[in-house]
């Protein structure tokens, strides 16, 4: 199940962010070949750089409307139904893709990456609810994880496929960006045989006989008394409930400090800059000084790391996870001054990203499902994804110009986000291992009451 749903699912977000990497230069020129065809005129470098620099980001505003949908989507159609839903987006951004250089419409690109965010926005809100109300207690921990496995599995595929000997090449960009269509059809053929989230038949539906079946089939063997008890006692504290939506989750005083966390870790994300390295990896290796014919299988390296990372993930999480990855802004002071300073560049973005897998890259999507119960779960992803995929987009928007104005230094603003978000968990998140909602939600609570006395008494 954990295979089926996470192809058509996670895999998306990370073959989609790597497999722009390597044809940057073919689609820019493809873009300057339209124009000229269309209005006899070529463009400016700027301008060039501009449109694909939004073709790049224009997936994350796909990501904030996929989001957005993933809520309403999943409480009206349910986990499962959702994601093989979720592959319309894709089929039709395949199809798109595959057709635009016959069309010669760099549109069609924009509009193919546009509903492919939409898709990876739906799967990486959706993908972690499912696995989080189906998976059993002692291995929700580990399967909610495997998210941010086959995420980074996604960026490695993308990275190899997307390589000049295969499909990476100027004859067959077109091919390379609809080729994501494959991992949708394995979710499609597979998926379909596995039952719908235990928790959203008895929670929301109230079918136990449904339940009962769904986890017999998971389980593989009679379901234990006790997880049906903590699955009861959850449907009594949110009986005659409806689902909250975002604004009703907002104004929720009981849920505020869950609520400030979930904002903070999911911006922090895509703020510490991770995510850059995947969609500019050529401009960030370039500027460090590695050869334009190597950076290609440099890249790969990146996302191996990651994928080693996230595997690896238990032992460190949020707090080691972030304040390791400030290790990447100390070669930025010495970037130019011995021959050998850009393979020490190499080596610090290759640690920045491995602190990145074992920490916020598997944690931050599970922490909703952690945190919150089911009736505000689907608003709290809602939010947490809009969040994550409004700052990918700022991100993808100004790191190509952060490089070029600030050169060496482009990370340092990123090493301090990390920093403030590595003191905000260390001091305000509680841990969440082998702990059930309620016991989560007290520790908050009385952490953040600590907290506000301390910084009182300091002011006072």
């Amino acid at each position: 199940m954990v295979a089926s749903t996470a192809f058509g699912g996670t895999v998306q977000y990370g073959y989609n962010l790597a497999i722009m990497n390597v044809p940057t230069v073919y689609i820019q020129n493809f873009i300057n070949e339209t124009f000229q065809e269309r209005w006899g005129m070529y463009l400016e470098v700027y301008k060039v750089t501009l449109i694909w620099t939004f073709i790049v980001s224009v997936f994350s505003l796909g990501g904030l409307i996929g989001a957005l949908l993933a809520g309403p989507m999943s409480i009206h159609f349910g986990r499962k139904k959702t994601l093989l839903l979720n592959n319309i987006f894709l089929m039709s951004s395949a199809l798109l893709a595959v057709t635009s250089r016959t069309a010669r419409s760099f549109e069609m690109i924009m509009i193919s990456r546009f509903l492919v965010g939409i898709n990876a926005g739906v799967s990486m809100n959706v993908q972690p609810m499912y696995f989080g109300e189906s998976a059993p207690k002692h291995l929700r921990g580990a399967v909610s994880l495997s998210s941010a496995v086959f995420t980074s599995f996604g960026v490695v595929l993308g990275q190899v496929v997307g390589l000049r000997e295969l499909l990476g090449c100027e004859s067959c960009w077109q091919y390379l960006l609809a080729s994501n269509a494959v991992p949708g059809f394995i979710q499609l053929f597979t998926l379909p045989w596995f039952p719908e989230s235990p928790r959203y038949l008895l929670i929301d539906r109230g079918d136990k006989d449904a339940c009962l079946k769904a986890l017999r089939l998971l389980r593989g063997c009679e379901v234990q008394r006790s997880e049906l008890d903590e699955m009861l006692q959850e449907q009594a504290e949110v009986q005659g409930k409806r689902a909250q939506q975002p604004w009703e989750l907002i104004a929720d005083r009981s849920v505020r400090w869950q609520l400030i966390s979930i904002t903070i870790i999911s911006s922090a994300m895509q703020l510490c800059g991770n995510d850059s390295i995947y969609f500019y990896a050529s401009y960030i290796f370039q500027e460090a000084g590695i050869s334009a014919e190597d950076t290609q299988y440099v890249t790969i390296g990146t996302g191996i790391c990651e994928f080693t990372a996230c595997i690896l993930a238990e032992g460190m999480l949020l707090v080691g996870g972030y304040a390791l990855m400030n290790f990447r802004i100390f070669d930025t002071f010495a970037q130019h001054v011995v021959y050998w300073m850009p393979y020490l560049s190499m080596v610090c973005v290759f640690t920045y990203i491995l602190s990145f897998g074992m920490g916020p890259a598997g944690v931050t999507g599970i922490l909703p499902t952690e945190i919150f119960n089911q009736t505000a779960r689907p608003a709290a992803y809602m939010i947490a994804g809009s969040l994550m995929w409004l700052n990918l987009f700022i991100i993808g928007m100004v790191f190509p110009f952060l490089v070029s104005g600030l050169g060496q230094f482009c990370f340092v603003p990123f090493g301090a986000v990390c920093l403030i978000t590595a003191l905000f968990v260390g001091l305000v998140l509680p841990e969440t291992n082998g702990k059930t909602l309620s016991m989560i939600t007290s520790d908050t609570t009385s952490l953040c009451t600590r907290i506000l006395h301390s910084l009182d008494f300091l002011f006072h």
